[in-house]
Order: structure tokens, then sequence, then C-alpha cells
């Protein structure tokens, strides 16, 4: 049931219950300590992905992250990260289905091989993963998928219908029963063909896409803290993302796609795919939500979609946001380093209260 305060355009503040983070990159050692308690803050739970270096790819390896993980949680807080298996061309079925029967494994996320950061240890023939796959199909373990198309004589800007139409509708058709995400949609395409398939498909969105169209990538200069991949695309595909998040659907919930790289990684010749969004999710998530009118149905998109779909119960608690002005900081220090943060340097017109509980 929900516990969201009713609202509308003129409310001061919203209440909602806890939120997820069905999509979230935290790194490891002095990022990891420094960018979590930004999600710890936010969020109550969080897939976790696995494209470390080395990925993880093992049970053992999953659980020792998720020490890591909770060790660095700030004190007091009862943040819960959920892991996932980095799929391979080598992975076994055995191996999925003892990691889930464990505990460790909430789904398993797939990387077209050289797709994005870390995804070179990832899937070249997603056939082959047919044993794989029907094993979780079997078992009720989610697929996770990186949905771009690793050609490169596809246009980038083209990469997430190409794979839509080459490999997930294939995939979707071999294995009738398998849950999938499709991981921070960027196109009217695949908000489409995950109505389309709803409830077994369902879609993470981003802050960031449903805020930046690739317009915004080269506005006064060439901006390379707001390059991600996939990459945002055109403004109709900006406004399809806006209006599936804000529909009520379903199938479609927070993921922020958070995914720190020092400024360097991003100033560089070859600048590294992704941007922190851990500190202004929330904020952003309910200013986009604010903007077309739909605040009341932001606690299902933050709160209650994503936990149906996995089939964990809602989080107990709230979070309260408040129509105020907030600036939250243009970075965060990493030693001699910084991650710098999305819409960190500007004013926000929506920030987190005191009122959690």
């Amino acid at each position: 049931m929900s516990v969201a305060e009713p609202c509308d355009t003129a409310s001061d503040s919203i209440t909602i219950r806890r939120p997820d983070d069905w999509h979230l990159h935290l790194r490891d050692g002095a990022i990891l300590k420094a960018v979590l308690p930004y999600t710890a803050a936010q969020f109550a739970r969080a897939v976790i992905m696995p494209n470390l270096a080395p990925p993880v790819t093992t049970a053992a390896a999953a659980a020792a992250y998720r020490d890591r993980i909770l060790a660095a949680r700030p004190p007091g807080s009862d943040f819960q990260p959920l892991m996932t298996c980095y799929l391979t061309d080598a992975t076994a079925a055995d191996d999925i289905e003892k990691g889930r029967a464990e505990g460790i494994w909430i789904a398993a996320k797939l990387y077209p091989a050289g797709a994005t950061t870390n995804a070179h240890h990832g899937v070249t023939d997603i056939a082959g993963l047919a044993p794989v796959l029907e094993r979780m199909e079997k078992i009720g373990m989610p697929l996770l998928v990186h949905g771009e198309a690793t050609d490169p004589a596809v246009d980038v800007f083209d990469r997430e219908s190409v794979f839509l139409e080459r490999s997930l509708l294939p995939l979707l058709a071999r294995h009738p029963g398998l849950k999938v995400v499709v991981e921070h949609i960027t196109t009217a395409e695949a908000a489409d063909l995950v109505r389309a398939h709803a409830p077994r498909v369902a879609a993470t969105i981003t802050p960031h896409h449903l805020m930046i169209n690739r317009t915004a990538l080269f506005q006064g200069g060439l901006r390379p803290h707001l390059y991600c991949l996939p990459v945002a695309k055109r403004e109709r595909h900006r406004l399809a993302l806006r209006k599936a998040a804000t529909s009520g659907d379903g199938c479609f919930f927070i993921g922020t796609d958070s995914a720190p790289h020092v400024r360097g990684a991003k100033e560089s010749a070859c600048g590294c795919a992704g941007v922190f969004v851990g500190a202004t999710a929330l904020q952003s998530y309910a200013q986009v939500f604010d903007e077309e009118g739909a605040l009341d149905r932001f606690e299902a998109f933050a709160s209650l979609n994503g936990a149906r779909f996995y089939g964990l119960p809602p989080n107990g608690g709230t979070v309260v946001l408040e129509r105020r002005a907030g600036k939250p900081g243009a970075a965060v220090a990493i030693g001699d380093e910084e991650v710098v943060i999305f819409r960190g340097d500007e004013t926000l017109p929506w920030s987190i209260g005191g009122g959690r509980s």
C-alpha cells in the first residue's frame, strides 16, 4: 500500500516510501567509500553492477564485494546491496543456480562484449548462453541487459534500437519465461518494446536521460561529464522517456546508473563513459515528475514498481522531498582527485528533507 501523501503540482513536499535504486555502480576501494554515503542517504537497497576490474563472475567474489560495501556504509546506515553476476561466455548454469540458492545473486547482468566500461569480458554470443538463460528462466532469476549493439559499423546513436531488433527480441522469443530488465533505456522504441512485453520485461530509466538530450553533450563545448553509455539521444526520445517514467506503468522504475569516474578519467583523450548522479538522483527525479504534473505517481516509480518486479517487499519508512532550492556541491573528493556530481553546481528546485523515518 502506498504511503505517499496526496499531492499536486503546488505541493511544497511529498512523502514517499523509502525508494530503491535498481541499477548502481559503486566501484571499489576509495571511490566506493566516497560515493556510497550519497546512495545510502537516498535509497534503502540497490542492485550493484558487477563490472569491476576484474569483473564479479563468481558467488565468492560477489559475497566478498558485498562485505566491502557493507563495511563502507556510514554509521547507522541500514542500506542493503543486492548483488549481480557478470555473465561471460564461460558462465555455468549450475554456478548461477548455486549462487541464487545461497542468496548471493539477485540477478545476472549481460554486457555485450565491449559495450561499456569494463565490458570486454562480456558475452560475445548471446545464443550461446542458452543453457544459462534456460536455468535462469526455470529458477525465476532476472536477466539485466545492457542493450547496445557492439558492431562498430552501427552508428552510436542507433546501437540501442539495433540491439532491440537483432538481439533482444529473438532472446525473448527463445526464452518466453525469462524475466528481463532492459537497463537505462534511452529511446522511444525501447519504451514501446518494454510496454509490449510487460510484465515479464521491465526497464530502468536514469535521471540524466530524463533531463538531457544529445545536444547537451556539446553545449558550450564538449561536456565529458555528461557522456555515458548508452549515450543520450534526440529530444523526441527524451520526451518519450519522461512520458514512460511518469505514466504510472508498473514496468518502469528507478535505475540511476550512477557511475563515478575521477575527473582525470573523464577529461582525457579517451574519456570514460559514466555520470555520477548518486548525490542528486531523487532531487532530479522529483523535478521531472513535478514538471510533468505527475508527483502523485512518483512513489510507484521510485519505491514500488521495482520491488514488485523483483518479488521483494516494499521498504518500510519514508523519505520526504521538499520544494526547496538547494545546491549539492560540484564534486566529491577522492584523495587528490575528485568525482564531478551531475548538476552539482546548479541550484536544484527540490531537496531531500529531514523527515526521513
